[in-house]
């Protein structure tokens, strides 16, 4: 009896600590990246992988293409081909813009006024060939990169620190690309 009671009480505070340290991880604060050059985030760049979202269902071949306006902003434009790689190419057009004191790493995006939703870069490569981008919530994740295809290793690499902070790939779907 007393060897049934204490599994029980082990069992529970195994439990109890579990619990902690998950909350732990979870209120932990999303780090962006120290600073972004704009000017070089900008171009077109393929979606690798993304946590599906109900505003991109059916979407394949998806893009996002990002150009500096002369009023300050950063031009949104994304695509995709709806229901097969061969679609028709949809297509939405936005603003970001730059949250102060961020080092450009956060953004806010606006496609319907007056909605901005948070577009926080977690990783980026110093040669800015590939870029992550999620939000405080950590509701939305993008894997993004300047070529349609992403080497496996270095996909392999970008998801273990994913994980690291705390993002469930079990719904990291990749995206279909030409």
């Amino acid at each position: 009896m007393k060897s049934k009671n204490r599994n029980s009480k082990i069992f529970q505070i195994s439990l109890l600590l579990l619990f902690i340290s998950t909350s732990i991880m979870k209120s932990q604060t999303l780090q962006t990246v120290p600073n972004v050059d704009i000017t070089k985030y900008c171009g077109k760049w393929y979606e690798i992988a993304s946590y599906p979202q109900s505003f991109q269902k059916g979407c394949h071949c998806t893009t996002a293409e990002y150009t500096l306006s002369d009023k300050g902003y950063v031009i949104v434009e994304n695509r995709c081909n709806r229901d097969s790689v061969t679609g028709k190419q949809s297509y939405i057009k936005g603003k970001a813009f730059v949250e102060k004191n961020s080092g450009n790493a956060k953004l806010k995006v606006q496609f319907f006024w007056p909605f901005k939703g948070k577009y926080w870069i977690i990783d980026l490569a110093d040669d800015y060939s590939y870029a992550v981008v999620s939000d405080p919530s950590m509701k939305y994740l993008w894997i993004l990169s300047r070529t349609p295809k992403m080497d496996e290793a270095l996909y392999k690499k970008i998801t273990d620190r994913l994980k690291e902070k705390g993002f469930d790939l079990t719904k990291l779907k990749v995206t279909q690309q030409l």
